[in-house]
């Protein structure tokens, strides 16, 4: 069977996975991630670097972000949070880098992110980072200020604030992350989950991806090299996935051109939005294919 292509009608899309975090202050770390297989690197100068380094990494991740190299990834820079003593250079820095955006710590009100918007140019985005009750709370609200890209959520920052307990199904952090995912979809921005702690725990974090991407998220970001190809596999559609999704798409070009508004296809309803939805699957395959990761 062919499988259908995309559509002219399906909107561009962007591979997000997984976004890996890399600290400014390495610079053999971010020549690595050059190669790795992310789709995403955030160059980390806040949580990752203690205050005396940061000056010399915004310099370190400036010079490296001169000098490209990252292929198909998304390089992004993570800045300190407005309010610290770093923010305003971080953010200077980043205006002029040809970084692809800035991801923004502690967002909690839209002025926030129209500050470091208004001084980036038009090409550069903001992924606020949402870690606080009161982020949370104004998720909808920063999702749909002009220059968001994408809501990421810090899961550790949100969990202290909540004074909230550690639990392998994140009980805790349940409500949160809807709600972000749901400020997302309503403002047609991005969703990303928080990363998982343990570098080595495989099945924990893959557990952790599957509830992610139940939840909505469209990828994860991430704290080590090595958790790049679990993410990947998660948030990528499966064979069985993509085979379905071609399915449903001649299923429904055929009823149409019957003369019928919907399809069976496997036993189930298949109506137009089904379809769009299979095809903007198909575009990711595609893309992923093509990636090679």
């Amino acid at each position: 069977m062919n499988q259908p292509t995309s559509s002219d009608t399906v909107p561009e899309m962007q591979l997000l996975r997984s976004m890996l975090y890399v600290p400014g202050s390495r610079v053999s770390a971010i020549e690595k991630a050059r190669e790795l297989p992310a789709d995403a690197v955030i160059l980390d100068l806040e949580d990752a670097v203690i205050p005396d380094q940061k000056p010399g990494a915004r310099k370190a991740v400036a010079d490296v972000l001169s000098a490209g190299g990252f292929g198909p990834r998304a390089a992004l820079v993570r800045v300190n949070a407005g309010g610290t003593p770093w923010h305003h250079e971080d953010v200077s820095m980043v205006a002029v880098s040809g970084a692809a955006g800035v991801v923004l710590p502690k967002a909690e009100d839209p002025s926030q992110v129209e500050a470091v918007a208004a001084r980036l140019d038009d090409e550069m985005s903001v992924w606020a980072m949402i870690e606080t009750p009161r982020g949370v709370l104004a998720a909808e609200r920063i999702a749909s200020t002009s220059g968001v890209a994408g809501l990421i959520a810090g899961t550790n920052d949100l969990r202290l604030d909540l004074q909230a307990k550690v639990s392998p199904d994140r009980a805790a952090l349940t409500h949160a992350l809807q709600m972000i995912v749901l400020a997302a979809r309503a403002a047609g921005v991005a969703a990303i989950d928080g990363v998982f702690n343990a570098p080595k725990d495989a099945e924990g974090l893959r557990r952790e991806c599957l509830q992610g991407r139940l939840f909505g998220f469209d990828g994860k970001t991430l704290i080590h090299p090595e958790q790049l190809g679990i993410a990947n596999d998660v948030f990528g559609p499966t064979p069985d996935e993509v085979s379905f999704a071609a399915r449903q798409i001649e299923g429904f070009t055929s009823a149409q051109a019957n003369g019928q508004g919907v399809a069976v296809v496997d036993g189930v309803i298949v109506e137009e939005l089904h379809v769009r939805s299979a095809r903007q699957l198909i575009v990711k395959a595609d893309l992923i294919r093509d990636r090679g990761w």
